[in-house]
């Protein structure tokens, strides 16, 4: 079987990770994480480029969550295609309920994993254009500390890939620059290995 990616960078590494150098999976593209500011714009984004990767495969690994935009997005799609479960990255790394009970202990939190601590806040700045007024007098910082205004917690998600330590640190230097309280806890990429394992369920079958 012919299998693609069509998944947002902020997973990548957990996908690569899973997928390491499996035969079936000849095309993946990897989209900027910053489409989630606008999740229509990421929907159609999305369905360009599966409309351009399934030329190439019997099935897509969608390797997105609901992210506000794509639920039941599968079924809307004319290739076999399965996405990751949850309502967003991290509900797929922490599950449900773990994510609902972060939530209550504080309110206030940005949930970090690997990709969102490599993304940095330097990161941030760049994908979302939070500098494109700086020379009227807005700078990046000062719209940094309007979107982050409610935070006051970073908890950084190992989801065992390899280099957790160096995304940790990049995690803490976050929560540093914008003042946060730091705290670590084990997250799980099994979500995203059911999702493999079912897409090749999937198109095996219909084979």
């Amino acid at each position: 079987m012919r299998l693609g990616v069509v998944a947002c960078d902020i997973l990548k590494k957990e996908i690569e990770h899973l997928l390491g150098d499996d035969p079936d999976f000849v095309r993946k593209e990897y989209l900027e994480f910053s489409l989630h500011v606008y999740p229509e714009e990421m929907k159609a984004k999305i369905l360009e480029v599966i409309d351009d990767v399934k030329k190439e495969v019997d099935g897509i690994l969608i390797g997105y969550a609901i992210c506000q935009a794509l639920e039941n997005f599968t079924d809307e799609l004319d290739i076999p295609a399965v996405m990751i479960e949850g309502v967003d990255c991290i509900e797929a790394v922490l599950g449900p309920e773990e994510y609902k009970n972060e939530k209550k202990k504080c309110t206030g939190t940005w949930f970090s994993t690997p990709g969102w601590a490599e993304t940095g806040k330097e990161g941030l700045i760049k994908e979302m254009h939070l500098d494109a007024m700086a020379d009227e007098g807005y700078p990046a910082d000062f719209f940094l500390d309007v979107i982050f205004e409610s935070y006051s917690r970073c908890l950084y998600i190992d989801t065992g890939i390899e280099g957790n330590e160096n995304y940790q640190a990049l995690s803490e230097k976050f929560a540093e620059e914008l003042g946060f309280q730091h705290e670590c806890r084990k997250g799980s990429i099994e979500g995203i290995g059911k999702a493999i394992q079912e897409l090749k369920t999937k198109v095996a079958a219909g084979s």
